[in-house]
């Protein structure tokens, strides 16, 4: 079970991919632990002023949305 909601979060990760790469930025899956998704954001997205609003309103809204399990999504470096 838990392969697969990391699957599913994988899935959702890479369509989200393209877009922070366009900008220069790339996104890693770590982990999923007790319904937090845990992130490494790369390149330009690493020291951008606005990846807290990348993160919360694009990335987290998008896996909360399409994998229920999710709670929250969680940058680490």
């Amino acid at each position: 079970m838990k392969m697969d909601i990391n699957k599913r979060i994988i899935e959702e990760i890479e369509k989200i991919k393209p877009f922070l790469q366009s900008d220069g930025g790339n996104i890693e899956f770590v982990k999923f632990e007790d319904g937090n998704v845990y992130v490494k954001l790369t390149g330009a997205c690493s020291g951008c002023s606005l990846i807290d609003v990348t993160l919360k309103e694009g990335i987290e809204e998008i896996l909360v949305n399409e994998i229920p399990e999710v709670k929250q999504v969680i940058k680490v470096d």
